[in-house]
Parts: structure tokens; sequence; C-alpha cells
């Protein structure tokens, strides 16, 4: 154990000597004064267009309503239809704890998609009959937490997230279920 703890010890001080190293080559460079000063605001990027705005609000779109609803797919449709929620089910404990966690990150995946899609005019326009399920699905995840999830918070998730995927498909943004790594979950 002590040889792992130093390892990690020792790629972590790796990184953060390359990550110091790179914030300082960026921060310095070749000046045509060749007095080594940069200009105030020299270094800032220059202001977006709306359509670079727009196309950056779908692509967060996508990207947070994949992740919600391969969440919700992955940690709560599948083993609910598997039985797993049931009382006396092998593992029925650690199905449930992920469930709820992965319900979390479903409601949190879905709010941040939901203020993406304000960046976009049509997006925006789709995505806000939208809102009240989404916010409805705070107190499912409550429930499911308190005790056995039924069809009905199963339910919820399926048709939140269904309305979402139709909505971006409507506004040119088509969301895929895009299944988030462990890490995510717990981030």
């Amino acid at each position: 154990m002590p040889r792992s703890a130093s390892t990690r010890r020792l790629v972590v001080a790796l990184l953060l000597s390359c990550a110091l190293l790179a914030g300082a080559t960026a921060c310095g460079g070749d000046d045509d004064d060749g007095g080594g000063t940069q200009a105030a605001g020299s270094a800032s990027p220059g202001p977006t267009t709306s359509a670079q705005q727009q196309k950056w609000a779908k692509a967060r779109f996508v990207a947070n309503a994949g992740l919600a609803a391969g969440a919700a797919y992955q940690w709560i449709v599948k083993p609910y239809r598997a039985g797993a929620f049931k009382k006396g089910a092998d593992g029925r404990t650690f199905a449930m704890v992920k469930a709820g966690v992965a319900g979390a990150f479903t409601y949190n995946r879905l709010k941040a998609a939901e203020d993406n899609a304000k960046g976009d005019p049509l997006l925006a326009k789709a995505v806000a009959p939208l809102t009240a399920g989404i916010a409805s699905l705070k107190d499912v995840v409550t429930r499911m937490t308190r005790g056995e999830p039924g069809a009905g918070e199963v339910g919820a998730f399926e048709s939140v997230i269904d309305s979402v995927k139709d909505a971006g498909k409507s506004a040119g943004a088509e969301v895929r279920d895009k299944v988030p790594s462990t890490s995510q979950l717990s981030g």
C-alpha cells in the first residue's frame, strides 16, 4: 500500500509541475518590443458571435441531455426492468443506491441542459414546456431514495428523458444516450 501511495504522489507532483510549467510558458512569450511584457488584455479572446454561442449552447445541451439519458437508462430503467429493486433481489440495496445517485445526476444534468437550451432561440422554445417535468424529477428522486422505486418513478424519468430528446431533435440537436462513468456520477 505505501508504494501505491508514493507512486500516486509522484504522479500528482509530476502533473502539477507540468501544469505549472505549461502555464508559465504560456504567460511568457516573445513580444515584438523584446521587453518581455505584454500589453494588458492582449491574451483575452475576442468576442464570440451569437452564431458561435448558439452552436456551443446546442453542443452543451446535447452533451448534458445525453449524459442524463444514459444515466437514467443504465442505473434506473434497466435495473427496474430486470427486477433489481424488488424486495429480496440480490444486490437490491446497491442497485437502489446507484439508482438514487443516478437520479440526482440525471436531474442535475437535465437542469444544466435546460440552462444550455436558453442559449439557442429554437432550442429554448422547444425545451421551455419541459421545465415543469424536469423540476418534478427532484421529488421523484426523493421518493426513490426513501423506498422501493415503482413504475411511476421509473416512468417519470423515461417520460421526461423522451420529451427532452424529442425537443432536441425538433430543434436540430439530436440527443443520444451516453452512459456516464462512475466517477462522473459521484463527482
